[in-house]
C-alpha cells in the first residue's frame, strides 16, 4: 500500500481523559498523519480527544474524513468540522463509512464507544471478513487491562489463540508510525 495514499481510521474518546498524556498522544497522531500526507478517518467530533486529534491534523495540512451521526452532531461536533463530513443517521452506519474509508485502523484510549469500534473490527477480522492492519496504542499502560482481558478469552477456550495476531499493541504514536513505515 502507498504511504502517501494511506487512510487511517483512528477511534478515540470523545472526553480528555484523565491522563495529560491521552491528549498529547492525540496531537501528536494528528501531526503525524499530516506529515506522511495520510489521511485521517475519525468520528467527525471536535471534543476531547478526538477533536485534539482533528485539530492537530487540520493544522499541519491532513486531509480528513469525519463521520458522525445525525445525533451526536450537537454533542460531539458543536464548534466545527475538520475537512469533509459525512453525516450518517445511525451508528452502525458510522462506523460502517469509517471502517470502508480506511486502509489501516488505530485506537488512541477511549470509552465504551471506542471499545465497539474496536472489538467490531477485531471480530470481523477473526471472521476473515477484511485483513486491515488494527492497532492499540497503549499511551502510558492504558490498554493493558483489554489486552489481559483478551488473554483470559482465549485461556477460557471462547477464542482461538490467533485472536492476539489480529491487532498489534504498540507502546506510543512513535512506534506506531515505525510499524506503519515497515508495512
Amino acid at each position: 500500500m502507498s504511504q502517501s495514499t494511506l487512510s487511517l481510521c483512528v477511534y478515540c474518546g470523545a472526553r480528555p481523559g484523565a491522563n495529560p498524556a491521552y491528549l498529547e498522544a492525540a496531537k501528536a497522531l494528528g501531526s503525524m498523519i499530516a506529515a506522511r500526507n495520510w489521511r485521517l478517518i475519525y468520528g467527525a467530533g471536535d471534543v476531547g480527544i478526538m477533536g485534539a486529534l482533528a485539530d492537530a491534523a487540520h493544522a499541519n495540512g491532513a486531509s480528513a474524513l469525519g463521520v458522525i451521526p445525525t445525533h451526536l452532531l450537537d454533542r460531539e461536533a458543536p464548534r466545527g468540522v475538520f475537512g469533509d463530513r459525512i453525516i450518517t443517521e445511525t451508528m452502525h452506519e458510522r462506523k460502517k463509512v469509517m471502517f470502508m474509508n480506511a486502509d489501516v485502523i488505530a485506537v488512541l484510549p477511549g470509552g465504551a464507544g471506542s471499545l465497539d469500534e474496536f472489538f467490531e473490527v477485531l471480530t470481523w477480522a477473526q471472521l476473515g471478513l477484511h485483513n486491515k492492519p488494527i492497532y492499540l496504542i497503549d499511551i502510558e499502560g492504558y490498554w493493558q487491562s483489554l489486552v489481559a482481558l483478551i488473554d483470559h478469552v482465549i485461556v477460557e477456550g471462547f477464542a482461538d489463540t490467533n485472536l492476539r495476531t489480529l491487532f498489534q499493541l504498540v507502546p506510543d504514536v512513535a512506534a506506531l508510525d515505525a510499524s506503519l513505515a515497515r508495512s
